[in-house]
């Protein structure tokens, strides 16, 4: 089918789609990040809490560092086969990856396998995840309507947000009907379970799903097709690096900061990480809608130097505060920034690239990015605090935004022109 023949309906229905199994993987992701504070006891039985959290954060960055070679394998197959086909099959394989934590024995069982295993479980699900970024943008960009792909793409974020905010909204349920000791015993289990049962639901997504990109060649989903646009993938990896690392010290990690460090009561901290989603996700489509008018680049250069000059006082502020109120105020201010840069996330790094090496180009640069960076966030920003140096993760942080802001300067402005026409669905 022609891209003219597909009808705005179609067009929805498939944003729609395509959007709803990027929600159920990123619900599967987060529930680990989330459940770590009732779980990590039963895989590191240490005395300490901080070293606790230091065992399951490290398990958190393992999964991120296979997020490179699920990009370049589902970018590879999504470029040569299209975008629907390797989204389907990355979802799949993160709900296989929540169900196996789901039933996973403890240390108490198991002994040291039972770490090893839980780390096996991540990274399967960080391999999924380095797949589904890059089809689920490549796809959602190219599906969407030309003149609107900043509004229409900006979803990418809305549902990869409201995965978080599921997960939360697990958690806190679970919070209200359980004690903290069921919580801790068993409770942790219900929230991968959810996800491993939602994860079968994308299959019946699938007919609402228009093919895009795909059999393009030889050269189609290849390093060697890749390597042309060497320029392109490092300013994407770059951009990704300080995206990352800023998203999820104010989004994952600062759970345990206002409770490891601010002192916050567990439940206070998931409720202000809660509310806080809510606006976040709401920005995006602003965000998106005004990169149509002024460009891509606007967004991204406005995000990092805002980043760059706020990530030290904010964080300094976050780590007093005596007040959900507050520190609400603080993270939604973190979060208004990173939503400038999220909004058009997906979408400028589609652009960058031509349909032959799209999914792969997007993929793989964000997922070593991502994996140096954002994985690794949690782990670095405990270790800095174990060794009684915190501050100096805040300017560990200023300096990669900062050369994310210099990247946003290098990246040429797509304005006045649509890339990516070059996408007509071919299903």
């Amino acid at each position: 089918m022609a891209a003219t023949e597909l009808s705005t309906a179609d067009r929805a229905r498939a944003i729609v789609a395509g959007s709803a199994g990027n929600l159920i993987e990123w619900y599967d992701f987060y529930a680990y990040a989330f459940t770590a504070l009732y779980f990590s006891h039963a895989f590191f039985p240490a005395a300490d809490r901080t070293a606790q959290l230091l065992g399951t954060s490290g398990i958190f960055a393992v999964g991120f560092l296979f997020r490179p070679l699920g990009a370049w394998y589902f970018g590879r197959y999504a470029d040569r086969h299209g975008r629907r086909r390797a989204t389907v099959a990355s979802v799949l394989m993160m709900g296989a990856g929540s169900a196996a934590i789901a039933v996973l024995p403890t240390h108490a069982t198991l002994g040291t396998a039972a770490p090893m295993l839980l780390l096996l479980a991540r990274i399967v699900q960080g391999f999924s995840t380095g797949g589904q970024y890059g089809t689920a943008a490549t796809y959602l960009s190219e599906i969407a309507f030309a003149g609107r792909r900043g509004f229409w793409a900006s979803f990418q974020y809305v549902t990869l947000i409201g995965g978080q905010l599921l997960a939360l909204l697990v958690i806190l349920l679970l919070q209200q009907v359980l004690p903290d000791a069921a919580l801790k015993a068993w409770g942790w289990r219900i929230p991968f379970a959810i996800g491993a049962l939602a994860a079968l639901g994308v299959l019946s997504l699938r007919r609402l799903m228009h093919e895009t990109g795909g059999d393009r060649g030889g050269r189609a989903g290849t390093i060697a097709g890749l390597r042309p646009h060497w320029r392109a993938f490092a300013i994407v990896l770059c951009l990704s690096a300080g995206g990352s690392l800023f998203f999820y010290i104010f989004t994952t990690y600062m759970q345990k900061y206002l409770v490891n460090t601010a002192h916050l009561d567990p439940k206070a901290a998931n409720w202000v990480m809660t509310a806080v989603l809510v606006p976040f996700a709401l920005m995006q489509p602003l965000w998106g809608a005004l990169s149509d008018r002024w460009g891509r680049k606007a967004n991204i250069v406005a995000s990092f130097a805002l980043a760059t000059l706020t990530v030290v006082p904010l964080m300094t502020w976050l780590g007093r505060v005596q007040s959900t109120g507050a520190a609400f105020a603080l993270v939604l201010a973190a979060l208004t920034i990173n939503a400038i840069y999220t909004s058009v996330g997906g979408l400028f790094k589609a652009e960058l690239f031509p349909i032959e090496v799209r999914a792969l180009g997007v993929g793989l640069a964000y997922g070593v990015g991502n994996a140096l960076f954002g994985g690794t966030a949690e782990y670095v920003a405990l270790s800095f605090k174990q060794a009684g140096r915190e501050s100096g993760f805040f300017w560990y942080a200023t300096t990669v935004c900062g050369v994310a802001l210099i990247a946003g300067l290098m990246m040429r402005d797509v304005r006045g022109h649509d890339p990516l026409a070059d996408a007509p669905p071919f299903e």
